[in-house]
């Protein structure tokens, strides 16, 4: 088992990551690409940076000791749907040298994955945008929101950076001065924490700011209402109060009352110990007082993992999750 190799890779919007692991846990090589997710970016780029993650894992591997792999990325259904997608995917997995089969799943159950090895749960990821899916024999069976920016994500990061602008563009509106996260949005979006003597102004170049950004961009505000509340600033209290009863209120939609199974916690502003993990944490387990609630960890591994789990030396799935996978 210890010559046996497999390979994960994490897939995003801005970053992709590789990890080359044996059967008893060691960690061959790792590698790092740009963002890969091909809805985003389109095939050919995602391929290529593929290539280079896999390319920089099995830096001191060889290639013919790999068994397995497996892909997460948001948007896996799609590219199995798109014969010039997974045909550009084909083609990185063989430049690397690879000639072992690999799966494709959607980046939600190789969070899941990173984070428990029980067959049935749920994944509650938050980042830019936000999503629920229920887990069920190590598939996803049923997915809440992930509607995107305009017609859903509630509780997301992109939810918390437009709702930050709201309230503000709301106390400018009754000539409320600003507290102090609406002068730091106004500081980022406009270049100065003043309000103008007639708040109509700051209003009209507040509202244009924002409308000339594509709307993601909203998400990059995130932080700033993050910060705020670790310091206890009340918008931003609220602000996140609010999101995770939007995020909770989602997971609800999939999984049923006093469910037990595990709830693994995904995405940037849902790992760690953030303000809106520890009230997503909180009013989870109010709700599901019986269940475990983890955190997501290397989604890579968590990818390593799914790949070797169905090898035929692999006997105890769950002891292997422990040698594969460091939870967070």
């Amino acid at each position: 088992m210890s010559d046996t190799v497999v390979v994960g890779l994490d897939v995003g919007g801005t970053s992709t990551r590789a990890t080359a692991l044996t059967l008893t846990g060691e960690r061959l090589g790792t590698g790092r690409g740009g963002g890969g997710n091909p809805t985003s970016h389109g095939a050919e780029r995602a391929a290529t940076e593929l290539r280079t993650a896999l390319r920089g894992a099995l830096r001191d591997v060889d290639p013919a000791r790999v068994r397995a792999g497996t892909i997460g990325l948001a948007g896996a259904a799609r590219l199995l749907a798109d014969p010039a997608g997974r045909t550009a995917f084909d083609r990185a997995w063989a430049d690397a040298g690879l000639r072992c089969p690999y799966a494709v799943h959607g980046d939600a159950l190789v969070a899941y994955a990173s984070g428990t090895a029980a067959e049935d749960g749920t994944v509650l990821i938050a980042g830019t945008g936000a999503i629920a899916a229920r887990v069920h024999d190590l598939r996803l069976d049923r997915v809440a929101d992930g509607h995107g920016w305009l017609l859903g994500d509630a509780g997301s990061g992109f939810w918390l950076g437009r709702e930050a602008v709201r309230t503000l563009l709301a106390d400018l509106d009754t000539a409320a001065a600003p507290g102090p996260l609406g002068r730091r949005l106004l500081a980022e979006l406009l270049g100065s924490a003043e309000v103008a003597p007639r708040p109509r102004d700051t209003v009209d170049a507040l509202v244009q700011a924002v409308t000339r950004r594509p709307p993601v961009e909203l998400a990059r505000l995130a932080p700033m209402v993050v910060t705020a509340a670790v310091e206890g600033e009340p918008v931003a209290t609220a602000l996140i109060a609010e999101a995770a009863a939007h995020l909770v209120a989602s997971a609800s939609r999939i999984r049923p009352a006093g469910a037990s199974a595990p709830l693994v916690l995904g995405g940037g502003l849902l790992t760690g110990d953030t303000p809106l993990a520890r009230a997503v944490r909180a009013e989870a387990v109010r709700r599901w007082p019986d269940a475990p609630v983890r955190s997501a960890g290397d989604g890579a591994a968590g990818a390593a993992w799914l790949a070797a789990r169905d090898l035929p030396e692999v006997t105890d799935p769950v002891a292997l999750h422990a040698l594969l996978v460091p939870l967070a």
